[in-house]
Parts: C-alpha cells; sequence; structure tokens
C-alpha cells in the first residue's frame, strides 16, 4: 500500500485527491508531534485548575457556565458524543469518511486542540484499515462544527458506534479489534475538538469537486463536439477575443475549445461560402459561460485547500503563550459559500448543454435532419431525450438555489447564525448527476449530428471521443428503447472515460489551479 505522509498545514489539492481514492495508507509528520504533546498537556493543567474554560471544565452551548467537577472532566466527553450522534439519513460515502478521518487527523495535528497524540494516531489506524464509521448524512446545519456526523465518526472510533461494511452497519467494537486498534477513551476536550470543525462539510465539497472533474473535462470535449456537428464557427475561440476581457476561465476555455477543434474537417469544409453570419450563444458563448463557471470552481477548489489545513474547533490552545480563545472557526461559512459557488457553475454547465441539445435537434437551426432522425415522423429520434435533459436542467435550477442564506438558529439562539455548509455541499451530488446526465444525451446528439456530414471528419481529437461512444452506445438509426442508451452515456461523461481525449492535448492548463 502506498503510504502518504501528513504535514498538518501544508495538505494539497493532489493529496487530498490521492486521500479520495483510497488505498493509501498515512502517516503522521513526526516533526508535529511535540506540538500536539505541549497542547495536550497544557489543556490537562488548565482542566484541573479553577478558572471555566468552555468545553473543558463547563457544559457546552447555552450549557456553557455550567462548571463541571475534575471527577467528571472524562464522564462530560463520552457524554458529549453519545448525545450529539443524533444524525440521519443515508449514510456517507466512503470517499467522503475517509476525507473526514484524514482531514480531521491533520486539524489536530497542527497542536492548537490540545489533544493527545493518542487521539490522532486512532484517527490514522482507522482509515488505514480501510474501515469506515458509519455517518449519517443528515444533522449538520454546519456551524459550532459538523457536530451530529464528526459525533457518529467517533462514536465509532471508541468501539460504540458502527461501521460500514459492504454497504451493511456493523457493530464498530469487533471491527477495531479485529484491526488491532485499541478504542478510543477521550480525555479533557477531546470530544469536543474532535467534533468541533468543518471536516465533514468539507470532505462533501472535496468529493463533489473531484467528482465533477471528469463531468467538466467531458462538458468541454461534448461541447466542442456539438460545435462540428452544427457546423459552427471557430471565430468565437480566437484568443484575441478573450484577451480583451481577461477572464482567466474564459481564456482557458477557449483555448480548450480551440485545441478540440483543430484539424477537423468539418470545420474546413464550411469555413467559405457558410451564409450564417453567427451562432446562437449555446455555441458562441461557450467559453464566456463555461469559463466563468470554471473560475467559481477554481476559486472554490483554493478555499477547500485552505480549509482542509485549518484549525477549525474551539476553544483553541495557544500553548506557547499560555492561553485558551475561544472564537468561531466551526463556523462554515466559507464552505458554504464555496458550495453554493459550486451548485450554480454546475447547474448552468449542464444549462448550457440543454440548450445546445435544443439546438441540435431543431432543424431549422442545426441545419440537421428533424430530432436527428433520418425519417422523422416515423421516428421521434431525440426529441423525448431533450425533455429529459429540461427537465433535469430545470431541477437543477432549483438544487442552485444558495443554501447559506437560509440560516435557522439553534441551541437555544446560543447558535444564532449557522452556515448550512453541510447540506449545501452534499446537494451538489445529485445535480453533477443530473448534469452528467444533460451531456450524456449531448454526447448521443452531437454523435448522431456528426455522423450526418460523413464522410466529413472532426478532429483527431473528437473522433477519438465519438469511438468512445460507439464502443457502448450504437448510432440511433431508429427509435428504440433509449433509457439504457442514456444511462450508458451518462456514465461515460462521468466515470472519465472522456478525460483522456481532454488531458491528452498538449500544453494546456490544468483544470484546477492549485495555490
Amino acid at each position: 500500500m502506498t503510504r502518504l505522509t501528513l504535514h498538518p498545514g501544508a495538505l494539497t489539492l493532489e493529496a487530498l485527491r490521492s486521500i479520495h481514492a483510497g488505498g493509501l495508507a498515512l502517516d503522521l509528520a513526526p516533526q508535529s508531534r511535540a506540538g500536539i504533546e505541549a497542547s495536550a498537556a497544557f489543556v490537562q493543567r488548565a482542566a484541573r485548575g479553577t478558572a471555566p474554560i468552555y468545553g473543558v471544565n463547563t457544559g457546552f452551548g447555552k450549557l456553557a457556565s455550567t462548571r463541571i467537577g475534575v471527577d467528571a472532566l472524562e464522564q462530560l466527553q463520552l457524554n458529549l458524543i453519545r448525545s450529539h450522534s443524533v444524525g440521519v439519513g443515508e449514510p456517507l460515502a466512503a470517499a467522503v469518511v475517509r476525507l473526514m478521518l484524514a482531514l480531521k487527523a491533520a486539524s489536530l495535528a497542527r497542536g492548537h486542540s490540545g489533544v493527545r497524540a493518542e487521539v490522532i494516531d486512532t484517527l490514522l489506524a482507522v482509515h488505514n484499515a480501510g474501515l469506515v464509521p458509519y455517518v449519517p448524512s443528515q444533522g449538520s446545519v454546519g456551524a459550532s462544527g459538523d457536530l451530529a456526523p464528526l459525533a457518529h465518526m467517533t462514536l465509532a472510533l471508541m468501539g460504540e458506534g458502527e461501521m460500514l461494511v459492504d454497504g451493511a452497519r456493523r457493530p464498530a467494537l469487533p471491527l477495531l479489534r479485529e484491526a488491532g486498534i485499541a478504542p478510543l477513551s477521550l480525555q479533557a476536550k477531546e470530544g469536543l475538538a474532535l467534533i468541533n470543525g468543518t471536516q465533514t462539510s468539507t470532505a462533501l465539497a472535496l468529493h463533489a469537486l473531484l467528482c465533477f472533474e471528469p463531468v467538466l473535462e467531458s462538458a468541454l470535449v461534448v461541447g466542442a463536439m456539438t460545435v462540428d456537428a452544427a457546423r459552427g464557427s471557430d471565430g468565437p475561440f480566437d484568443p484575441r477575443i478573450h484577451a480583451l476581457r481577461g477572464q482567466p476561465g474564459q481564456i482557458d476555455v477557449a483555448r480548450y475549445y480551440r485545441a478540440l477543434l483543430a484539424g477537423s474537417g468539418i470545420r474546413a469544409s464550411h469555413r467559405d461560402g457558410d451564409d450564417r453570419v453567427q451562432d446562437p450563444y449555446c455555441l458562441r458563448c461557450q467559453p464566456q459561460v463555461v469559463g466563468a463557471c470554471l473560475d467559481q470552481l477554481r476559486h472554490a477548489a483554493l478555499v477547500l485547500e485552505r480549509e482542509s489545513n485549518a484549525v477549525t474547533d474551539n476553544p483553541l490552545v495557544f500553548a506557547a503563550d499560555g492561553v485558551l480563545v475561544s472564537g468561531g472557526n466551526f463556523h462554515a461559512e466559507p464552505v458554504a459559500l464555496a458550495c453554493d459557488a459550486m451548485a450554480v457553475a454546475i447547474a448552468e454547465v449542464g444549462a448550457i448543454a440543454e440548450r445546445r441539445i435544443a439546438m441540435l435537434i431543431d432543424a431549422a437551426v442545426s441545419r440537421l435532419p428533424p430530432f436527428l432522425t433520418a425519417d422523422a415522423g416515423l421516428n421521434s429520434g431525440l426529441m423525448i431525450a431533450h425533455v429529459t435533459a429540461a427537465s433535469l436542467a430545470s431541477e437543477n435550477k432549483s438544487l442552485a438555489h444558495p443554501a447559506s442564506v437560509d440560516s435557522l438558529p439553534t441551541s437555544a439562539n446560543q447558535e444564532d447564525h449557522v452556515s448550512m455548509a453541510t447540506f449545501a455541499a452534499r446537494r451538489l451530488q445529485p445535480m453533477i448527476r443530473n448534469t452528467a446526465h444533460i451531456l450524456g444525451i449531448e454526447l448521443i446528439a452531437a454523435a448522431q449530428g456528426v455522423e450526418f456530414l460523413r464522410p466529413l471528419r472532426s478532429s483527431g481529437a473528437l473522433e477519438q471521443a465519438h469511438a468512445l461512444l460507439r464502443e457502448q452506445v450504437p448510432s440511433v438509426t431508429h427509435d428504440r428503447y433509449l433509457a439504457p442508451d442514456i444511462e450508458r452515456s451518462a456514465a461515460i461523461v462521468a466515470d472519465g472515460t472522456l478525460s483522456p481525449v481532454f488531458r491528452s492535448l498538449a500544453d494546456l492548463p490544468a483544470l484546477w489551479i492549485p495555490a
């Protein structure tokens, strides 16, 4: 098994991608242990002092003014985890839970949370053993930390919760024992440090960003294929246009399209003598629309990379200064706003793809056979496939409503403004599925359009993409049961089948630009 050393505060997007993918063992950088030990020792001393310290020798939330005796400090932490394990809904995916374990370990290892090294070692041991704590997906408002999901994760580490094994819930304790992992016993502040923080919402947001990457690569390939199928112009991708505006994503998307269309025989066939002056916006404005989406996604990637390296529990320990300071780093507003921007971008990538499908099936605009069928009337072709795409695009519009503006006070108004970041991130997965299906339908339509132009050939890259589709979805020569074909085409979009076509283009910038 490949091993990766966690350097707290220095996680990169590429490292997070590897953790998300799985099959990786994590080690803690040895130099971080001194700070962890100093922080833990400071908390242990403070816990037995006379000064009230939130969550260490007091109650939680609205109960912060209730003082807890020294002999009940460990029970306080145990009660915290039990009482906060109240999540509902489907369990989080294994990839998300892997990220939660790693992100929590990295955050605690910064040495400002006051936990012992044993806590961090247990998080990493569970990750490295391939154990997946059972974490219900619903129940966090994204402030005061992702309390319920992180409590479920912690409960499993303690041997009181559950793990997921082949999709089934099983008691955690026997699985910990089988893996040779001692159940975690909590000391002062450790339960609070484990459940305070943004690790669930950040993990869900990273999951969405990484899942959408192949979909966006496919969107660029499919959008370029549609340009050729509609015999569109490559003039709108002229670099001079985009340099005058100066938007980085727009500049890069135009560059991607130029590379994807380079050498197209279809384009060469109508370069002269075409009586159309301008293409519809769904073709012509792809750099402006998808480029703006790319800028939003790149910004989200930077926010999430920063958040992955953050210390987000409370109170925070500054052992060198001899103080604990209460603050609000657990408030996940940066993650929530990034996820809302991602939602709009994902929806817009699907929305412009739906418009391209509508254009292709409209013979008056595309100059292709109606509904992309040779015998329209007897055959309906892709008429209703487009209706499916329209329904999914409309659904995404509702899902794209910003979650971050929908704060609802909790904890008897002590926590009176919350981020809703966990839902903001969780709702991205159905949006990604919807957009992948819209693009899958467009891929079928664009491939049909290109075939109606034979013997002309598209560019090498787009002919490769066409061939990849035809390995799984045959040409639609007459009406047939299309739903299975749409599912296969959507899988091609989502699973990275088209990514090599995009990534093989020479000297192009990566989609996500790391800090």
